[in-house]
């Protein structure tokens, strides 16, 4: 498949929704280069401002500008964007519902070396439990671009998340981004495997595994974490023998938490959570690291035999 980086995805859509929509600001910290948002300051200068290795600044200046009718991006390293600036992004943007879109880049142990100073692993969590905050993992370029469209467009503030490496290419260029919609990658009626960003490729090598051990496997892309699809998890419920939700991510809060509460609520069956446990991360390779958190398709396959069980 074809690899592309959803960072590159969010630069150039920047400048094609600026390019159109004068109200567009887009905000950084120091980190323009790696969120790629220096793209937009070289297209439209006057709309750009970096505001140094200030997050709580840029996100209580993001708020400002908002709550002048301006569409305000502000973009930095998930770990700041959530963590650092976590106070000002509740009280600031999230109590008032400004129109802020939060798009952070370099999630999850998949930045690697850099270690677990920069390694979010806990921002899905932070972001879900403000109660206005909609939040929603990409898991390809062409996907990255439909949502930075929509979240533009949408009123109030969200929090898209996306990854350093490239991914494979998904989706076609003119898929559209429907919010609180779970799409159907795969169909399969012994497994569900539910999966977000990273993760959603690793599930469907999972799946090809899963077909040649003629296990059949339902396999559901939840970019739109919150909200999420609840009918769509009920049906699977209902459909399939056990449930198994796959992320670059702490199991608590995250994508498992989020259908553990529907799963319960509705049709309880056995569910497993692959992600990060008990740890705030680590330094090494991003394979390494995902060998040693189970983030592979082989894991994947090893769960789904468990469950079934």
């Amino acid at each position: 498949m074809e690899l592309k980086s959803l960072r590159d995805a969010y630069g150039d859509t920047l400048i094609e929704l600026g390019k159109s929509n004068p109200n567009i600001i887009v905000m950084d910290a120091d980190l323009s280069f790696s969120t790629r948002t220096c793209r937009f300051k070289e297209a439209i200068p006057d709309r750009f401002f970096d505001l140094g290795i200030a997050e709580a600044d840029m996100m209580s200046t993001a708020a400002g500008l908002a709550s002048c009718d301006k569409i305000v991006f502000a973009s930095t390293f998930a770990v700041f964007a959530t963590g650092r600036a976590w106070d000002q992004v509740r009280l600031g943007i999230a109590y008032s519902k400004l129109n802020v879109k939060i798009v952070a880049s370099h999630s999850g142990v998949a930045v690697g070396e850099d270690g677990y100073s920069h390694q979010a692993i806990e921002d899905i969590a932070l972001m879900r439990v403000l109660p206005t905050m909609r939040v929603i993992v990409p898991c390809c370029a062409n996907q990255t671009k439909a949502v930075i469209r929509f979240v533009a467009e949408k009123e109030g503030p969200f929090y898209v998340r996306l990854i350093k490496s490239a991914l494979p290419i998904l989706y076609p260029k003119d898929t559209e981004f429907k919010l609180g919609e779970a799409i159907t990658l795969r169909e399969g009626n012994d497994i569900t495997i539910g999966a977000i960003g990273n993760m959603v490729p690793i599930a469907l090598e999972a799946y090809e595994i899963l077909k040649a051990k003629n296990i059949n496997a339902r396999v559901i892309d939840f970019a739109s974490v919150k909200p999420i699809d609840e009918e769509t998890i009920k049906q699977a419920c209902d459909e399939t023998r056990g449930f198994i939700t796959c992320e670059d991510h702490t199991i608590a809060g995250g994508l498992g938490d989020a259908v553990a509460q529907i799963i319960l609520a509705h049709h309880p069956i056995p569910h497993l959570r692959i992600g990060i446990q008990g740890i705030l991360g680590e330094s090494g390779s991003a394979q390494e690291l995902y060998e040693k958190h189970g983030l592979t398709a082989n894991n994947i396959v090893e769960k789904v035999e468990k469950l079934l069980k």
